[in-house]
C-alpha cells in the first residue's frame, strides 16, 4: 500500500512517524512546494520519497493525504487534479470551511476520484495517525475500516462532504477563541498595571479555572502554533459567515493568533507568569497605561 502526503508539515510528519512504526509493507511518499535541505532530511529520515513534483508524488498512490496550510488547500487539489485516477482517493485533513470541503470534493469526484472529509479533533503529538479524527463525504463508510486496519481511530460523521470540518471549525471558534481572549485579556491587564487584580477578580469569579496554568499554556500555543492557528481561524470565519453568522468574530481571533504566531517563541515559566506577560506585552508593542 502506498500513501503520499500534499504538504509535509507537522500533521504529515507525525502522521508518518506512527504510520511507519505501525505498518509492514507500507511505502510513503511526499511533496511539499518548499523544496529546501530541512524538508528533504525530514522526508529522508522517515523513509518517505520525495516526489520531484506532485504528479510524481501521486503516481501509484491509494491514498492522497492532504496536509497544508489553509489558505493553500485548493491550489495543492488543483496541482493533483490531472494526475489522480479512478480508484485513488483524496483525503483532505486540512482546517478549513465546509464550503470549501464541498468545491474541493466536486473537483476531484468529477474526475471519479473518491474523496474524504477527514477533521483532526486535536493535536497531532504525540499519537500521530491514532489522533481522533471524524469523516464525512460520500467515501466515508467504504473508507472506515481501512483507515482503522491501520490505526486511524475515527468517527463517522456524515456522507456529505463538509459535515466533519463543520464540527471542527465551530468548535475552533470557542477554543482558539478562548486562548486569544485569554492572552489579549492578560497583555491588556500587563499594560495597564492590574494584572494581579484582573487575576483575582477572574479567579473569584472562575474557582474551577487553574489560571496560571491556563495563561502558560494560552500564551504557549499562540506563541507557538499561532501562524497556522490564525489561518484556521479564518476559514472559521467563511464558515459562521456561510451559515449568516458573525464571522467577523473568528477573524478578529485570527488576528490575535497571527500577531502572536509572528512574535519569537519564549518560555513562559509559571512561577513568574506576570514578568513574562510583560515581556510579551512589549514584543506585541502594548503601550503602557501612564
Amino acid at each position: 500500500m502506498q500513501i503520499t502526503f500534499i504538504g509535509f508539515g507537522e500533521a504529515a510528519r507525525a502522521f508518518t512517524d506512527t504510520l511507519g512504526a505501525d505498518q509492514q509493507g507500507l511505502t510513503l511518499a511526499a511533496f511539499d512546494i518548499l523544496d529546501t535541505p530541512e524538508m528533504a532530511a525530514a522526508m529522508a529520515s522517515r523513509r518517505v520519497r520525495q516526489g520531484t513534483s506532485p504528479a510524481d508524488a501521486v503516481a501509484g498512490a491509494d491514498w492522497v493525504i492532504c496536509a497544508v496550510t489553509a489558505d493553500q488547500s485548493l491550489k495543492a487539489a488543483r496541482s493533483v487534479l490531472d494526475h489522480l485516477v479512478q480508484g485513488q482517493v483524496y483525503i483532505d485533513i486540512n482546517s478549513v470551511s465546509p464550503g470549501r470541503k464541498v468545491s474541493t470534493a466536486e473537483a476531484l469526484e468529477a474526475r471519479g476520484v473518491g474523496y474524504l472529509d477527514m477533521a483532526v479533533m486535536a493535536p497531532v503529538h504525540p499519537h500521530g495517525h491514532r489522533t481522533p479524527v471524524l469523516l464525512a463525504g460520500r467515501s466515508a463508510c467504504d473508507l472506515a475500516a481501512p483507515l482503522q486496519e491501520v490505526g486511524f481511530v475515527l468517527d463517522l460523521i456524515g456522507d456529505l462532504p463538509g459535515e466533519a470540518t463543520a464540527i471542527k471549525m465551530v468548535r475552533s471558534v470557542f477554543v482558539k477563541g478562548l486562548e486569544a481572549i485569554t492572552v489579549e485579556c492578560a497583555l491588556a491587564a500587563s499594560a495597564a498595571g492590574v494584572h494581579d487584580r484582573v487575576f483575582a477578580s477572574l479567579e473569584r469569579s472562575y474557582p474551577n479555572i487553574d489560571w496560571p496554568t491556563h495563561l502558560a499554556h494560552s500564551f504557549e500555543r499562540t506563541l507557538r502554533h499561532g501562524t497556522r492557528r490564525a489561518a484556521e481561524m479564518r476559514e472559521s470565519g467563511a464558515t459562521l459567515d456561510e451559515m449568516g453568522l458573525v464571522g467577523a468574530l473568528a477573524v478578529q481571533t485570527a488576528e490575535v493568533q497571527a500577531r502572536m504566531g509572528a512574535l519569537p517563541l519564549i518560555d513562559l515559566p509559571q512561577g513568574d507568569l506576570p514578568a513574562a506577560i510583560t515581556e510579551v506585552a512589549a514584543l506585541r508593542g502594548a503601550k503602557p497605561r501612564r
